[in-house]
């Protein structure tokens, strides 16, 4: 098993679904990836539902914002930083936007809310009780955080300036390259323009399986629909874009 015990500043560290209906959530995505499912109570803000895999920590999934009840699903991306309250200052300076200025969740964190320059959507987080994800990189776990934008310098350079991170070029064959981001020599994440017009900036997560194919009909079985039939990457593995029941968007990847 891939266990993390830490992730060093700029390192997608956690993923969470923000869905109108966490008990079809929990329908979907329990049977397609072998998850785990606890419902955490929280009050009169409903429940959260802690997602684990072999004991471990690996998403979340979380009902609706206020005033956003009719949303479609999405998935959303956390980044680690040593100290969000200083990283969160540094946000307007570098042309991004602060959505939520920096909060404690309960004992387990500190965390804001923020979009770089293109309008993605990122959320930053200061470890204290948990780090996130502790089991990735294995079957039904995140094994890659991607950054979509139409800009993907002004969003890179945004990013290298707030965390301290770098981006460097991926050869990918006869194609254009592929920007990766880099974290303590480590190639961690990545970013790349939308693949066709009309998708809007954001941040998503890549799910490793062991067979791409007889998951997308797993999770077409469940209710879910392909975005992008399952295709190769040489050099990488193969892919698919699905959604879930709820329109929340998230890709596969099997080496």
């Amino acid at each position: 098993m891939a266990k993390f015990e830490k992730y060093a500043q700029g390192t997608p560290s956690f993923v969470e679904l923000v869905t109108p209906d966490q008990e079809a959530a929990k329908a979907f995505y329990g049977p397609l990836f072998g998850w785990d499912l606890e419902d955490v109570p929280l009050g009169e803000a409903g429940y959260y539902v802690a997602v684990s895999k072999d004991g471990e920590s690996v998403a979340g999934i979380s009902g609706p914002m206020p005033g956003m009840e009719d949303h479609p699903a999405f998935w959303g991306v956390y980044v680690t930083v040593d100290d969000v309250d200083a990283a969160t200052a540094k946000v307007a300076a570098a042309g991004g936007r602060v959505d939520a200025e920096p909060f404690d969740v309960m004992d387990l964190g500190r965390m804001a809310a923020i979009a770089d320059p293109t309008g993605a959507r990122v959320n930053l987080w200061q470890a204290r009780g948990t780090i996130g994800t502790v089991l990735a990189n294995e079957p039904g776990t995140p094994i890659w955080h991607e950054l979509v934008t139409p800009d993907v310098g002004a969003a890179t350079a945004f990013y290298a300036e707030v965390l301290g991170v770098s981006w460097e070029a991926q050869p990918m064959g006869d194609g254009p390259p592929y920007t990766c981001l880099v974290v303590d020599g480590r190639q961690v994440g990545g970013a790349m323009p939308p693949p066709m017009e009309g998708i809007p900036p954001y941040w998503g997560v890549y799910f490793a399986v062991d067979d791409v194919d007889a998951t997308i009909e797993r999770a077409t079985g469940l209710g879910g629909t392909v975005v992008a039939p399952a295709f190769d990457v040489p050099g990488v593995g193969r892919m698919a874009v699905l959604a879930d029941p709820q329109g929340g968007m998230f890709n596969l990847m099997a080496g």
